[in-house]
């Protein structure tokens, strides 16, 4: 659509595909600059080609053509000038925050979230599914498979996970039940194992479930025609600490079990490979990439001459990459899928959360978090979430090693994800039966605190009203009235 045929470069004359190759190893500035020279060269500098090639560099809109958009510089132009906002309002605690509410009488039992959609069970029995990307928070209940002697009350969620497609909840009774989060409530597979569930997996995608119990470890997954079977049974010669499914894999699920102090690499082909096995050296946590696997190991310090150690193991060659940590305190969480490339973040009870550069093997961050232990943690490439034993989640600056800020809740944090625009956390709390929880209670309200909490932060810059500091209501009255601290209250002539 141009109609210039040829550029100017200099004392030659360039067509105008060949300047266009050579402007395409240029940057924003250089461009810039480059379309100051003159006419020719501010109609070439301002290509759409090569703005859509520097969108998709930077990370920005990487699911749409070069068709979606009338300019791609200006498209450019918003998604950095959104990521500095999103950046301001997550350092200065600018957002907004909701509670995801739940029926009184109800202890939370497990939370996961996958993309803002969060998944809960509760001691009732009931899964709830709540979607936070839209401010009209409403829970649906997953209605579970009913048989003919189940009229009394269902036994308490242990664990629920949930992925872009699937939701997954396991009952003390060893009955596990899966449900398609976009189809509706109904159960679309349910399986029952004799002794009570020690650990439940769902891979980021895919529709593969791994449960322990017992000595047992199970894999289904659905066939072709969309019917579910089990994939593998794997016999473990420990009960299963942790367990976990390895992304990104083609053809049969492959599972990673921590069962004591062994590590299992479960496989259909190969089902009793094990993937490291110290006597005396127990597991205390675990978590896994497409290609990496990465557990904290306990040690006893002075008797082996050891401290309590990260490792990684990579997952084709079974082969350990690199040892990390040499804490005096056990690791109590470590995140590995959701780190940035060669970086690791893990928790220890020693109230410290450390960063680690996989590749020179050493720490590059540490700070001293929480004050009975971390449980919870997550990072990216500037900022680190992590949750504690005592209830506090607090927002860290990686390249400062300062806190940005904290806020409390009464239980112990066990689930924390973030994305660039929100954060979900949740306050589980260890007693499923506190006295007073019962629902026939005659005054459950007052018990409300020992029930756990999930809360839904929002920190997008469309979607705030005011400079508000995480507001307790969205107040619709715009006249301010004396000092109110940041905090946008609600009055009675507000729409909440």
């Amino acid at each position: 659509q141009n109609e210039i045929n040829e550029v100017p470069f200099f004392d030659v004359q360039l067509p105008y595909e060949l300047a266009l190759k050579i402007f395409r190893y240029l940057g924003r500035a250089e461009l810039g600059r480059c379309a100051q020279v003159s006419r020719t060269w501010k109609i070439l500098a301002e290509d759409e080609v090569l703005w859509y090639r520097l969108c998709q560099e930077e990370g920005y809109l990487l699911d749409r053509s070069i068709s979606d958009h009338p300019c791609w510089k200006l498209a450019l132009k918003n998604c950095r000038a959104r990521e500095r906002t999103l950046k301001y309002n997550w350092k200065n605690r600018i957002g907004a925050v909701s509670q995801l509410r739940y029926e009184l009488g109800k202890v939370l039992c497990d939370v996961h979230s996958c993309d803002g959609v969060v998944l809960a069970g509760y001691t009732s029995g009931e899964v709830r599914l709540w979607d936070t990307r839209t401010w009209d928070y409403t829970a649906p209940v997953l209605e579970a498979v009913q048989g003919p002697g189940d009229a009394g009350p269902r036994p308490h969620v242990s664990f629920v996970r949930i992925n872009s497609s699937l939701a997954v909840a396991a009952h003390e009774d060893g009955t596990v039940s899966v449900w398609n989060v976009l189809l509706g409530r109904e159960p679309i597979h349910h399986y029952q194992h004799n002794q009570r569930i020690q650990a439940l997996a769902l891979g980021p995608q895919g529709a593969a479930v791994a449960t322990a119990s017992g000595f047992e470890v199970k894999v289904e997954s659905p066939d072709d025609r969309g019917f579910w079977h089990t994939t593998a049974t794997f016999e473990i010669q420990k009960l299963v600490n942790f367990l976990d499914l390895v992304p990104d894999v083609t053809g049969s699920p492959v599972a990673v079990a921590a069962a004591e102090d062994i590590v299992y690499l479960l496989k259909a082909e190969d089902p009793g490979k094990i993937l490291h096995s110290v006597y005396g050296q127990p597991v205390t946590c675990l978590d896994v990439s497409a290609q990496e696997a990465a557990f904290g190991i306990k040690t006893f310090g002075w008797l082996l001459n050891e401290p309590n150690q990260i490792l990684l193991y990579n997952l084709e060659t079974n082969q350990c990459l690199t040892k990390v940590g040499n804490s005096i305190g056990d690791f109590t969480c470590v995140n590995l899928h959701d780190s940035p490339p060669h970086m690791l973040v893990a928790g220890n009870k020693d109230r410290r959360v450390r960063v680690f550069d996989l590749r020179r093997g050493e720490s590059v961050c540490s700070m001293c978090a929480h004050q009975l232990g971390v449980s919870a943690v997550q990072m990216d490439d500037w900022k680190i979430v992590s949750g504690g034993e005592e209830g506090l989640v607090c927002v860290w600056d990686q390249r400062m090693g300062t806190k940005l800020w904290e806020m409390h809740a009464r239980h112990p944090v066990r689930h924390v994800w973030f994305n660039s625009h929100s954060l979900i956390t949740a306050n589980i709390p260890e007693e499923r039966n506190p006295r007073g929880g019962s629902s026939t209670d005659d005054d459950p309200a007052v018990h409300r605190k020992y029930r756990g909490i999930i809360y839904s932060y929002e920190f997008s810059g469309e979607q705030l009203a005011g400079d508000s500091v995480l507001p307790i209501c969205r107040s619709s009255y715009d006249e301010v009235t004396g000092y109110s601290y940041n905090i946008g209250l609600a009055v009675p002539y507000d729409s909440i």
